[in-house]
């Protein structure tokens, strides 16, 4: 073991959010990482490719006792790979902020060996507290309840958006905004513009990934209609990001 690695398992992580979540929980057990695994910055470990084309025999040859992966980022035909080599592949399943919980304390505890972090009982408690309820002005713009009915693109060319069972739209859900498009028999519909803009929405949600939109860049495609720039990571990632998440969003899409 080199000098200055913490010791325990020598872990390859193929989701971003969990490079993240275990290289702030456990520094040194990371020895191989994505190339899209781009948090925290400076983390210098041996890159194996894409989530969606890992080079596979570099993982093999690193040797690690644990590969981290997640169901919908990763391929099962490369997982198989790396199973019938002989490696432990704990595949993880998050479509809800519960699951994305109990799945962070299931990788850092069961997985990697390490206490619970303290930013995962912070993001816990961020949670917990009930979203602030909207200016009274607005309740019969937004409904009774005073809820926002929003469209969320997740891509352009062509128009792609969140649909049903989706992590993202959870939180969404949990901060007072009902995804349109939330009972699509899909989980990311492809959707004509013009079917958007006529979907009923009273906001559109844009994040800066897996498209990058911007002020420039999709905005422009909604005329006439609020919408919200927010950082993907507080609504597509599932780590330490967390528990900052509320209140970066919440000020989003105000």
């Amino acid at each position: 073991m080199s000098a200055g690695r913490e010791r325990g398992p020598r872990v390859v992580s193929l989701v971003p959010s969990l490079t993240e979540a275990i290289a702030v929980s456990a520094p040194g057990l990371l020895v191989g990482a994505t190339d899209w695994c781009v948090r925290p910055a400076g983390l210098d470990v041996v890159r194996v490719g894409g989530t969606k084309n890992p080079d596979v025999a570099a993982i093999i040859a690193l040797r690690p006792d644990l590969v981290v992966a997640n169901e919908e980022e990763n391929r099962a035909p490369d997982l198989a790979v790396l199973r019938g080599a002989g490696l432990d592949v704990l595949v993880t399943e998050v479509r809800t902020l519960d699951q994305a919980l109990t799945e962070l304390e299931r990788v850092l505890v069961t997985g990697c060996g390490v206490r619970a972090p303290r930013w995962l009982a912070d993001a816990r408690a961020a949670w917990e507290a009930p979203p602030p309820p909207p200016p009274p002005a607005s309740y019969g713009q937004y409904g009774r309840r005073g809820q926002r009915r929003a469209v969320v693109p997740i891509w352009r060319r062509p128009w792609m958006v969140l649909g049903r069972d989706t992590f993202a739209g959870d939180l969404l859900a949990r901060l007072g905004v009902v995804n349109v498009y939330g009972s699509h028999p899909e989980r990311y519909p492809r959707i004509p513009l013009d079917e958007l803009r006529a979907a009923g929405a009273d906001l559109v949600v844009l994040p800066d990934e897996p498209y990058r939109f911007t002020a420039d860049d999709g905005p422009e495609a909604f005329p006439g209609m609020p919408a919200a720039l927010v950082d993907g990571r507080y609504l597509t990632w599932y780590g330490p990001s967390l528990a900052e998440a509320p209140a970066a969003l919440r000020a989003a899409l105000r």
